[in-house]
């Protein structure tokens, strides 16, 4: 009888040891340079989510103006570009280099995300720290509109960055 019941507590452990190591190592999503996030480790901060397409026009004339929101503000938020179209990763590392985006593209269409994937592109949300949409932001998008959206959800007339 000890034996089996050090055999059934054995297995419980194993079994709770197994699911604690598992949600140690789940990820959220992984960039193109290899970083994993998991969104809860980014509560804390505001989050810049910006939903583009090759083929969408008024996404790729965005991109120099949140390269340049990005690197104004990249020590105080974090920022990813999320690819519309199922794209392998050499596709998207093609359009990354070629577009030139300077923050990080997110590697996989099946991340986990905290809100339901765009019907219209451009769209960028922007995150709150505790980790709730706070905004989503339609059509194409400036520096400046970027700052003065968070800005604004800040409750501050400062804007992060200028323009």
């Amino acid at each position: 009888m000890l034996k089996k019941f050090l055999v059934v507590l054995a297995c419980i452990v194993a079994l709770s040891l197994g699911v604690v190591v598992n949600l140690a190592n789940r990820v959220d999503f992984t960039t193109l340079d290899g970083e994993n996030y998991r969104w809860q480790n980014l509560q804390g901060k505001w989050v810049v989510l910006n939903y583009f397409a090759e083929w969408c026009a008024p996404c790729l004339r965005e991109i120099p103006q949140l390269n340049q929101f990005y690197q104004q503000n990249k020590d105080q938020l974090a920022m990813f570009a999320v690819s519309f179209d199922l794209l392998s990763q050499e596709q998207l590392m093609g359009i990354k280099s070629k577009y030139e985006i300077q923050f990080p593209v997110i590697a996989s269409f099946a991340a986990q995300m905290p809100m339901a994937p765009p019907q219209n592109l451009p769209v960028t949300f922007l995150i709150h720290p505790d980790g709730s949409v706070a905004k989503q932001l339609f059509g194409e998008q400036s520096a400046a509109s970027l700052s003065a959206a968070l800005a604004a959800l800040k409750g501050s007339q400062a804007i992060l960055g200028g323009s």
